[in-house]
């Protein structure tokens, strides 16, 4: 009988049966001793599943702990769920007005919090202690599938207006829902089977919301450390203030501007608040006779490049002379460059930049001098020279861009007051809804995703593949010093992902099913679908979006 047919399941070469439609739950159960963390989810073949889930087939499955991205993301997702319950609980339903999930800050997401209640410690201390009480419970989290209209109708009436706008938008005529011990509410990802599997958590107030404190990829077990930049965070805070002021405060409300026709209006807007930005930064440094040195340090795909070039003409506005020095010309040479852990060469550390020989030549220039500027051959692995002489006048500033900028041990000789640092970032505000973020980094990922296809060959999987190294250089190199910054930079575009939509879908569906890269490519599809697309017409030719998608008006 078919119920009685018993299914084949490997995992990690290891050969077991289990009875058809068995939740991944119980094989999960079986494998656990061999992890030191909770199993969250599997993949099977490939396919991300959750734990409530029965077997249906043959197959091989890889467990999925909070050490595996995809892992960390359900977990952060569960356990917001489980603040957002605990919180109506403590605070009653009827009392709060709005919770929305704004941003990550260092191992920790910010939440804003809107009602009839004092926002204090000593409340947080009690939604804390209504959370352990929950995960002690190990209550079920359970999903289901409803009716689009169904549930946009159950959003009304539990005045998530934002939630029900959403779905609006979806073709998908059914949607699935979470309920815990019946408060229920709209996720984009995967849950825990129970709360039980939420242990790691605290509340803490900070500026004019609280946060949620997480474990991290590296260490589920424990809470990260709570280090946040207070720049990032305001910048952050301004570039929310200024979306809300555009009426664009989640995707659901982009969405509506362009079904009505109003996506130019909003490209042009937002596009001459960066320019006054730019502007207002070229003015202070202009302000400062003493700033000879323009330092600009920021991750992967934040639009250093554009910015330079858009500083540099808003520096000759002000009527200084901008020069541009790239760093990368002072890479030692290749024979030179240590080795990381792997034994690699390490072309991200500092180890790999001549930074005596940097300090040498901009001490000279400083000094008056003229020095002969060095230009790296990297066929070659080696810094040459060509008589690419230069001189600092009256009036001139040297506008230099890389990894290091920030870095005080970088721009060790030179006085404090000669340099102006600026850190730039794709620092997105947009969220899903109040309750689904964005993460900052899928921001800067499909822009390299579309630059890397468009200007190197580069397929999506392979950027995708390299994005975990990336990060981790960012990690050890740029992010330790962003608090260094005389002016943190936001260059995120509220419409971008509306626009990078139809350039980077195509290249993701181009991942192939059975690579490891493919989970995440369908996550990154999943969330697009999310964005009605807006057309590149209207993009100004210096856009900081032009550097990505091509056509615009700087050699970048």
């Amino acid at each position: 009988m078919e119920h009685d047919r018993m299914i084949q399941v490997t995992v990690d070469g290891v050969r077991r049966a289990y009875p058809l439609g068995t939740p991944y739950r119980t094989v999960a159960a079986d494998f656990q001793g061999s992890s030191p963390y909770d199993i969250l989810l599997v993949s099977r073949d490939g396919r991300l599943c959750e734990l409530h889930k029965g077997l249906d087939r043959d197959c091989s499955l890889r467990l999925i702990t909070a050490r595996d991205r995809p892992g960390m993301q359900t977990y952060e997702r569960s356990a917001v769920f489980l603040m957002l319950k605990a919180f109506h609980d403590v605070v009653g339903r009827d009392n709060v007005e709005r919770l929305s999930v704004e941003y990550s800050l260092s191992s920790a997401l910010f939440i804003l919090a809107r009602g009839a209640f004092t926002l204090d410690q000593a409340l947080l201390d009690r939604v804390e202690g209504r959370m352990r009480e929950l995960s002690a419970q190990a209550l079920p989290i359970e999903k289901r599938s409803a009716s689009t209209d169904d549930a946009m109708e159950l959003f009304r009436r539990q005045g998530l207006i934002h939630k029900a706008q959403l779905l609006s938008f979806r073709v998908n005529s059914h949607v699935n829902i979470y309920s815990l011990d019946g408060f229920v509410n709209y996720f984009y990802g995967y849950m825990v089977p129970d709360t039980s599997y939420i242990r790691c958590f605290g509340l803490e107030l900070f500026e004019n919301g609280f946060v949620l404190r997480l474990p991290t990829q590296k260490d589920p077990a424990r809470l990260g450390e709570f280090r946040p930049s207070r720049k990032v965070f305001r910048e952050l805070y301004q570039s929310t203030l200024r979306a809300e002021g555009l009426g664009v405060s989640n995707v659901a409300e982009l969405n509506t501007i362009i079904s009505r026709g109003g996506a130019t209006p909003l490209v042009l807007s937002y596009e001459a608040m960066m320019e006054k930005k730019i502007g207002d930064i070229a003015a202070e440094i202009a302000a400062r006779k003493e700033v000879r040195f323009i330092m600009i340090a920021g991750p992967s795909s934040s639009g250093k490049t554009t910015f330079s070039h858009r500083l540099s003409t808003q520096l000759r506005a002000c009527g200084l002379h901008p020069h541009a020095i790239a760093t990368d010309n002072y890479f030692v040479n290749r024979d030179k460059t240590p080795l990381d852990e792997n034994g690699q060469p390490d072309f991200e550390g500092l180890g790999a930049m001549d930074v005596e020989q940097f300090n040498t030549d901009m001490m000279r220039l400083l000094n008056g001098e003229t020095v002969d500027m060095p230009v790296y051959n990297f066929k070659r692995g080696q810094r040459e020279y060509g008589g690419n002489f230069l001189t600092l006048k009256e009036g001139d500033v040297l506008v230099i861009e890389g990894i290091h900028c920030l870095n005080d041990e970088f721009t060790r000789s030179l006085p404090r007051e000669s340099k102006y640092r600026i850190y730039i970032s794709c620092l997105t505000t947009l969220n899903v809804d109040d309750h689904n973020r964005i993460p900052t980094t899928d921001a800067r990922l499909l822009r390299r995703i579309e630059r890397d296809a468009r200007t190197r060959g580069y397929s999506a999987q392979a950027t995708i593949k390299m994005w975990p190294s990336v990060r981790r250089g960012e990690e050890n190199n740029i992010f330790p010093f962003q608090d260094s910054a005389d002016m943190v930079f936001n260059s995120s575009l509220i419409y971008e992902t509306a626009l990078l939509k139809p350039y980077v879908q195509p290249l993701l569906f181009g991942v192939p099913r059975d690579s490891e890269e493919y989970v995440e490519a369908k996550r990154l599809l999943k969330f697009l679908n999310y964005f009605l697309p807006i057309p590149a017409d209207d993009i100004p030719k210096t856009s900081l979006l032009r550097e990505f998608i091509g056509g615009g008006c700087y050699h970048v």
